[in-house]
């Protein structure tokens, strides 16, 4: 039975950060927004390692094979974005954004339909976004984009102040965006990968997930958008090595 409850998840999150936003009149203090980071940040990367354990199996023998290949997976994918300019994209994506906001910041009274257009380019593009509705897709594993739900209900209590309630409806493209991503891997990728290939898939996803924990944590900056190929290598390997 096809599920996208990660999807929910995520607009949920985002309606319910709209909520919040709108119900309180001051913003988060930097003491709250930093214990968030911290506790997001530390969630993401269990849930990370979680998704490794859970897809890496057998024999001592079989899961350094397994992961070998997720880690080789995330280097050859990393320079398959690179080549592909995936950063570049997502950048330029995160400019245009961040265009929007600025202005609206200077703006007494902010266009309703560039907040909802900002928001939308934010949520839907943000690369943890996409690992999750993957992993969801394969193993119905939603914990990723439940940490996004969080990080989108925190950042949307900023928006909405900012845009008023027309942002809100980002929710929207958002559930639509992750429920196709996950539909079109649970219909079209899952039936055709081996059991092999499917727990390199999750395994891959997982360490792209502590990946992502670094740029939270703001340890050092990170090309996170150039690691998304890897998780259509790490089948590619698979049939490689097998």
């Amino acid at each position: 039975m096809p599920t996208t409850t990660g999807a929910i998840l995520n607009a949920i999150g985002i309606l319910l950060g709209a909520l919040i936003g709108l119900a309180r009149e001051t913003p988060l203090s930097l003491r709250a927004q930093l214990f968030f980071r911290n506790a997001i940040g530390a969630a993401n990367f269990l849930l990370g390692a979680r998704l490794i354990y859970l897809s890496i199996g057998g024999t001592f023998g079989s899961c350094l094979k397994q992961l070998f290949i997720a880690i080789l997976a995330v280097v050859v994918g990393f320079w398959v974005g690179k080549l592909l300019r995936f950063q570049k994209m997502s950048n330029y994506l995160g400019r245009l954004a961040g265009n929007v906001i600025v202005a609206a910041q200077k703006n007494s009274t902010p266009n309703a339909s560039d907040g909802f257009n900002a928001c939308a380019i934010l949520f839907c593009a943000a690369p943890l976004g996409l690992i999750g509705a993957v992993a969801d897709g394969l193993s119905g594993y939603v914990y990723l984009l439940a940490v996004k739900a969080v990080m989108d209900a925190l950042a949307m209590t900023g928006f909405i102040r900012l845009f008023r309630w027309p942002s809100a409806l980002s929710a929207i493209p958002v559930f639509v965006f992750f429920s196709a991503v996950t539909m079109t891997v649970q219909f079209y990728v899952t039936p055709r990968l081996s059991a092999l290939a499917l727990n390199s898939v999750n395994a891959t996803a997982g360490l792209l997930a502590c990946v992502v924990t670094i740029v939270i944590f703001e340890i050092r900056k990170v090309e996170l958008a150039n690691y998304l190929p890897a998780l259509a290598i790490a089948p590619l390997l698979v049939k490689l090595f097998d």
